[in-house]
């Protein structure tokens, strides 16, 4: 028997990669297996959690964000890509 996954409809959710330097999100969903997921919660990245896109390079390449109160980390373009803000 699969999950629902939904849950309340947001407006506007995007990738992690689709937001412009300086703005902020909240992380809706990690899209991903236990393993990506267990990764990002090890960064702190989770559901709820407000984060803010510092940098990224042209077309693909690291994504450096800013994870609530946390600090600054690196991650991959693939790795942001599976991260929904809202």
């Amino acid at each position: 028997m699969a999950q629902d996954r939904q849950s309340f409809p947001i407006k506007n959710v995007i990738s992690l990669v689709q937001l412009q330097s300086g703005q902020t999100g909240r992380v809706v969903e990690v899209q991903g297996g236990p393993g990506i997921i267990n990764r990002l919660n090890s960064l702190n990245i989770r559901p709820g959690q407000k984060v803010t896109k510092i940098s990224s390079m042209f077309m693909r390449g690291p994504v450096t964000i800013e994870v609530g109160n946390s600090g600054r980390v690196a991650i991959g373009y693939g790795m942001a890509k599976k991260i929904l803000v809202g």
